[in-house]
């Protein structure tokens, strides 16, 4: 049973996708708390999902300025303690901006915003988002970026391989011109990840691609309730 299960989902000036995270976070049989990003408290919360959209406008840079929102303050602390977070697309640009996930992501590079039925590999199941898949799992979910490729210099590059933290790649075309067709990362630990497709966007079939998003959402409730 997973009632009860809280996962908080934040709201930044911009955000796009928060309702729709919302609703996967119930779809999936947790309860969606809303945070506001000037709120510097987590309400207690179980786990936290950053959604997609331009915080802030994307001014600066992209998540450059949520990086420093008053909910970024606990939201950090309770990452590095262990607390399940999920950066979605503008979500996953945050996490690097704060430093809880390594490189960054830039302008895609054809320059062009890209909105597309995605196939991704799914190359971790270690993580508290994606232990409901497979191993080498195929999987189709929506993709819509800008500045949506992923880099990190190459002994960086080589850490995430060797240490099994790269989430995702993309299968077929590489479609922002992300470093080693990398779609999503996480920490060390495995508690944190970014991932640049949207899998809130893929978790029904009336209004989806597939379905094939649920599981990132089934999984940390799955983790919280056998923790």
């Amino acid at each position: 049973m997973t009632q009860g299960m809280r996962i908080g989902v934040v709201t930044f000036p911009g955000s796009l996708d928060d309702r729709d995270a919302a609703r996967a976070v119930r779809i999936a049989g947790g309860e969606a708390v809303a945070l506001w990003h000037g709120d510097a408290d987590l309400h207690g919360v179980d786990a936290v999902i950053l959604p997609g959209g331009f915080s802030y406008g994307d001014y600066l840079r992209c998540g450059a300025i949520a990086r420093f929102a008053p909910v970024m303050e606990p939201l950090i602390d309770a990452a590095n303690g262990g607390l399940p977070v999920l950066g979605i697309c503008n979500g996953f640009q945050v996490l690097c901006e704060s430093h809880l996930l390594p490189g960054a992501l830039v302008r895609n590079d054809h320059l062009h915003f890209i909105c597309r039925d995605q196939q991704i590999r799914i190359e971790s199941t270690t993580t508290a988002w994606t232990s409901s898949y497979a191993a080498g799992q195929e999987i189709v979910i929506p993709l819509k970026n800008g500045e949506g490729g992923y880099v990190a210099d190459s002994a960086t590059l080589d850490q995430l391989e060797g240490d099994g933290r790269v989430v995702a790649r993309y299968v077929g075309i590489n479609p922002n011109g992300s470093r080693r067709d990398i779609a999503g990362i996480s920490n060390a630990r495995g508690n944190v990840v970014g991932l640049m497709p949207h899998p809130e966007h893929a978790v029904e079939s009336l209004t989806g691609p597939t379905t094939d998003g649920l599981a990132f959402f089934t999984s940390v409730l799955a983790g919280m309730v056998n923790a």
